[in-house]
């Protein structure tokens, strides 16, 4: 009994621990498309959650990494009404905040597309909230792309269906669909793709995606050794992508374990986390 009681607590302060923090981890990339080496910060799956006062220690610490630019996956808030509103206003103030310092490129997470979607539910918000985004200075890519100045970067944003989001059946993409949804990619560019779903990224790289960033797992919630992630949102045990570095042909995918939890505020072995992605020149 005496054991099970140490256990218990343990395990509950590594949940407290786990789910009230994050970390930094860095990535590296090698590509020779680019005229020099490139800092990206990649956030997501924030949820409204807030480390300090008012997320100034996330700010902080994205501050002290110094990035050349970030990218934001999506899924800065929870698409779920809290005492009769959507939390967003956490997540659209760490954005605006370092969009003051810095580049910010956003794509939609499925929270994201979800107000977008169901306006009868939700109304003008997305709206609202998007054209905050704008006014700060943040670009919003809503399956489009931008190219960044001085630099051989071409950034994309795909913002998925929601149907590509359902749970327990993933949905099969039809060949083509990537680019029938944001165009070409472009091949003589370092092309990164935003997309928030990582379960597609045999999909991405086909596409020509030399660098994929994305979230939405949460890192499978509870991490075991060995086996990684236990569970994703769609409720897939154990999944093939839940968070980290992955490459295929050539193709790089980062896979963010995300900041926040949302419906099941649980993380075990697996805190938040801020990716730095260090692109080199070869």
């Amino acid at each position: 009994m005496i054991a099970i009681l140490i256990l218990a607590i343990l395990s509950a302060a590594v949940i407290y621990h786990d789910t009230h923090s994050f970390v930094v981890r860095k990535y590296d990339v090698n590509s020779d498309k680019i005229s020099r080496n490139y800092n990206f910060v990649l956030l997501s799956d924030l949820h409204g959650y807030v480390f300090g006062d008012n997320n100034d220690k996330l700010i902080a610490a994205i501050e002290e990494i110094n990035p050349d630019a970030i990218l934001c996956a999506g899924d800065m808030f929870t698409a779920h009404r809290i005492k009769g509103e959507i939390q967003y206003q956490a997540g659209l103030h760490v954005l605006t905040q370092l969009s003051a310092k810095y580049p910010v490129y956003m794509g939609n997470g499925n929270h994201e597309h979800k107000i977008k979607t169901f306006t009868g539910e939700f109304g003008n918000l997305f709206d609202r909230y998007r054209s905050a985004l704008k006014r700060a200075g943040v670009v919003t890519l809503e399956n489009d792309s931008i190219d960044v100045d001085g630099t051989n970067i071409r950034i994309t944003g795909l913002d998925l269906d929601h149907d590509y989001f359902r749970k327990v059946v993933k949905l099969k993409m039809e060949k083509g669909h990537v680019e029938k949804m944001v165009g070409r990619s472009n091949k003589n560019a370092f092309q990164v793709l935003i997309a928030h779903n990582p379960q597609y990224f045999e999909e991405y790289s086909d596409w020509g995606a030399d660098l994929i960033v994305s979230g939405h797992v949460h890192g499978g919630i509870i991490r075991l050794p060995l086996l990684g992630g236990v569970i994703s949102p769609a409720i897939a045990l154990f999944p093939k992508y839940d968070g980290g570095k992955f490459v295929r042909n050539g193709k790089t995918m980062i896979l963010s374990r995300g900041i926040g939890t949302h419906s099941i505020h649980v993380r075990m072995f697996n805190p938040g986390e801020v990716d730095v992605i260090r692109v080199h020149k070869i």
